[in-house]
């Protein structure tokens, strides 16, 4: 029997409600598994806005702490107010991503969401983005409290002790969507990981990606095999 990864992720999103997804990306190698690849990044953005406020040298502890461990929206909103108007902002914010293909989002296209939580951001380049994380400048504060969530937010691959980041939000479609990010090291370097469930509810959807999470964490090592 072919045990490959993706025919056991093709068997596994089978059984999984939803609309699932993995992204890997590791040293110039980047393998995605699923139909779902791209939506709104909801709350993983603050990662990237967490490290443009300390690079920008606005950020208090206190406010990046909660944005990250705790997803916090007034902290994270506060965060994005001390690095200028929305343009200039989300200008800061992308510099950190350092992907031209994702642009963060400055106007507030739903009223009730923050403008940046609606970026548009693939598993793909955010599985990348993760890849990088360790080494962009001034992001090892915000690595370390990724790695420190308090127990609500500590689902999935953050559940495997990964230092990691999700979001979750309602689409338009009635639909809810929860997805998540987290640095993978392994013996050979470190991976980035992005996974992503959309469902008819948080519930199922955050039960999927827990399913996603072990699904990986079985995975990784062929994943990563030189």
């Amino acid at each position: 029997m072919n045990r490959s990864p993706g025919n056991s992720f093709q068997a596994l999103s089978d059984r999984v409600p939803g609309t699932v997804g993995v992204a890997f990306a590791f040293r110039d190698s980047l393998a995605s598994f699923g139909v779902w690849s791209t939506g709104v990044a909801w709350s993983t953005i603050k990662v990237p806005l967490a490290i443009a406020a300390l690079r920008a040298g606005c950020a208090s502890t206190d406010l990046v702490s909660a944005s990250i461990t705790q997803s916090d929206n007034a902290a994270a909103e506060l965060l994005w107010s001390e690095l200028g108007q929305p343009g200039e902002a989300a200008q800061r914010v992308q510099a950190v991503i350092c992907d031209p293909t994702t642009v963060v989002e400055s106007r507030r296209l739903r009223p009730e969401y923050t403008a940046f939580g609606q970026t548009q951001w693939s598993l793909a380049r955010q599985a990348e983005f993760a890849a990088r994380l360790p080494a962009i400048p001034d992001a090892s504060p915000v690595v370390e409290l990724m790695g420190n969530l308090t127990a609500e937010h500590r689902w999935g691959l953050a559940a495997k002790g990964l230092a990691a980041k999700g979001g979750w939000g309602p689409g338009i479609d009635d639909n809810y969507l929860v997805r998540q990010f987290a640095i993978a090291p392994t013996g050979s370097g470190t991976a980035g990981v992005a996974l992503a469930a959309n469902a008819r509810d948080f519930d199922t959807a955050l039960d999927s990606v827990d399913m996603l999470a072990d699904w990986i964490v079985v995975n990784l090592a062929e994943l990563t095999e030189d």
